[in-house]
């Protein structure tokens, strides 16, 4: 199987799952403090950043047969750091959630006050919602750059 066409199915995941993730975590913080809302987010963006590492590795494979001096390259170039912009701010994001939820962990079994829940913390709260908005922007610019590249110059199909 082309790799080029491994990236293609695989791409389409982490977009569905961390739009809707972010979106989810956004409507706790700002509309809906429901934890069904928090599950759903912190639940789709682990396989969302999971699935982005599939996409930029297979991304990656699938570059490697192009050439370098194609009139896409500048083009490829901001879908990858777009990607690889994708992986680290999630991943920012889902550490610092993991963080917090070792310390509530922690807190009850008694070593120190209970802190609340990261999404409900007042200077946080605006943090999230920036790192939030800054991920599903991403996600639609390197998902417009691929589309793109696809269907202008054909790249993965010709």
């Amino acid at each position: 199987m082309k790799p080029s066409l491994i990236h293609a199915a695989v791409v389409h995941f982490p977009i569905a799952l961390l739009i809707c993730g972010s979106l989810a975590m956004l409507g706790y913080i700002h509309r809906w403090p429901r934890a069904e809302l928090r599950i759903i987010g912190w639940g789709l963006l682990l396989p969302g950043w999971l699935t982005v590492l599939a996409a930029i590795f297979s991304g990656l494979v699938a570059q490697g047969g192009l050439s370098p001096d194609a009139p896409f390259r500048p083009i490829l170039n901001w879908h990858t750091g777009s990607g690889l912009a994708l992986a680290v701010l999630y991943a920012d994001l889902l550490y610092r959630g993991w963080l917090h939820w070792m310390r509530t962990k922690r807190a009850k079994m008694g070593d120190s006050a209970a802190p609340g829940n990261i999404l409900d913390e007042g200077s946080g709260k605006w943090r999230l919602t920036v790192q939030l908005l800054l991920g599903i922007g991403l996600v639609i610019l390197s998902g417009w750059l691929g589309g793109h590249l696809v269907y202008f110059y054909g790249v993965g199909v010709h």
